[in-house]
């Protein structure tokens, strides 16, 4: 069972719809209801205007039977012989026609051996529509109307006759429902076209609609990249305050850094000359006597290594959201032309593995004290060959890719069991090579402040130590 902190970092991990995401996903649930309510409004318009148009069928049959009819002498009615609708005179048909009176049923052919016992008769001038009615024919609709048809007078003295009867034509509703039925499918194969018609003209609206904001996007990751140093492009106005605060933004990081390490470069000039000064003195009197005046210089040398190790740590700039690409070949080649002068009586051979558009995106020094640090220790220990790899990792799905620094040599190597401590700040290989032993540490900070991993291990080419760096893509 996940734990509540698992949940809660899933919740915190899950990335927000996109705006193209909430605006396409509002639009289709907006565009579902609507064209649902016209669909629903439209249909139920259709089946009101088919019910009337069937009580105007039905109402017109009862009306053509009311004129067919006469009334004999008797008072008994005559039925037309030729009913309006040939349906009438098909068993069966689903169209009824039923006349009631007092004494008197009749119904047409098509109504023979079926049950019309739920009919009533109506008072005269009394007309109802009804259904649908669930009855053994199944479900009906029907138009009822009440006359009274005037009896023949068979002379002059005898006072008018009337016959009351009750008209009714009956229909099945399956005609109705199957008008309805096409009808429905007919408008949803509509709105459907429709509504993906109108889909795709939204979604092509967004996409324009948003494609200033994906410049802004693509700008920002040029801008991280280093392939330019301020978002440039012609933006909308909407958009004009926001970019230009970036720019501003931007500005103010990169002055406020170059500030920061101006002022440290103004700090390390004034304690290393009063540093300096005090060491030349204590060397040069003669009044001290040597047992006082070696742990003083002793002690002087320690400040300067503490003062050059923390200012070194401080200029360290770190993975930075605005840095400039810079390329390692040719600083990589800077940096070795020069150790090779400063180890010319070693004659050390320096091999490039380099991969084509390696790059480093950070501060220059930072990459410079990296692998000038890196480069001098292998110099240092390095018995004739000296090998620098610089491998491109796959950025993936982020703006700018990763990488894999590593230098070799041929040197005596490094224990396992003594990485650790040649790490530490003020601690060298072997006392008996010159230096601060501050190099390594320098190299570690540079590292963990780009969020990298520095390794140590054994050259497989060479047999001596290869100190391998991996900054991963951000």
């Amino acid at each position: 069972m996940p734990s509540l902190a698992a949940k809660t970092n899933d919740a915190a991990t899950r990335r927000p719809f996109s705006l193209a995401a909430r605006a396409a996903l509002t639009t289709g649930l907006v565009l579902a209801a609507f064209l649902g309510a016209i669909g629903w409004t439209l249909s139920r318009t259709y089946s009101a205007s088919e019910l009337n148009k069937l009580q105007d069928r039905l109402h017109d049959n009862v009306i053509s039977y009311i004129t067919g009819t006469d009334v004999r002498r008797d008072g008994k009615p005559l039925m037309p012989d030729t009913p309006p609708d040939p349906m009438f005179s098909r068993p069966g048909s689903g169209l009824y026609a039923v006349v009631l009176g007092d004494n008197f049923h009749w119904e047409s052919p098509s109504a023979l051996q079926r049950d019309f016992t739920f009919l009533h008769k109506l008072e005269p001038g009394q007309s109802q529509f009804v259904g649908p009615v669930d009855t053994e024919l199944g479900r009906l609709y029907y138009y009822s109307f009440g006359v009274a048809l005037d009896v023949p007078a068979s002379g002059r003295d005898q006072p008018p006759m009337a016959v009351p009867l009750t008209f009714t034509v009956a229909q099945t509703e399956d005609e109705l429902e199957g008008n309805t039925a096409v009808y429905r499918r007919s408008l949803v194969g509509w709105l459907a076209t429709l509504g993906v018609m109108l889909i795709v003209l939204q979604l092509m609206l967004l996409y324009w609609s948003l494609t200033p904001l994906r410049k802004v996007a693509s700008d920002m990751s040029r801008v991280e990249r280093g392939d330019t140093d301020h978002l440039d492009s012609q933006y909308p106005i909407e958009l004009t305050g926001l970019t230009e605060r970036i720019n501003a933004f931007i500005d103010s990081e990169r002055e406020q850094r170059t500030r920061y390490r101006n002022t440290l470069a103004d700090l390390a000039h004034s304690l290393k000359t009063p540093l300096a000064v005090i060491r030349s003195q204590l060397e040069a009197s003669a009044d001290i006597s040597t047992t006082a005046r070696l742990p003083v210089l002793d002690q002087v040398r320690r400040m300067d290594e503490l003062v050059a190790y923390q200012l070194a740590r401080a200029a360290t700039s770190g993975g930075q959201t605005f840095a400039s690409a810079v390329p390692i070949a040719g600083r990589a080649e800077d940096l070795v032309q020069s150790l090779e002068k400063v180890y010319a009586a070693k004659n050390v051979l320096c091999e490039f593995d380099i991969e084509d558009g390696a790059a480093f995106y950070g501060e220059q020094g930072d990459l410079l004290e990296l692998m000038g640090n890196l480069l001098e220790n292998a110099f240092k220990w390095a018995g004739h060959h000296v090998l620098l790899v610089v491998k491109v990792l796959p950025q993936g799905a982020r703006q700018r890719p990763g990488l894999l620094l590593s230098v070799e040599d041929d040197g005596p190597g490094i224990d396992e069991d003594k990485v650790e401590k040649i790490l530490q700040r003020g601690v060298r290989g072997d006392e008996r090579v010159q230096g601060h032993g501050i190099g390594l540490s320098i190299v570690q900070d540079i590292v963990r402040a780009y969020r990298g991993e520095l390794t140590v291990d054994r050259s497989a080419e060479f047999g001596g130590a290869r100190f391998s760096v991996t900054l991963p893509p951000n």
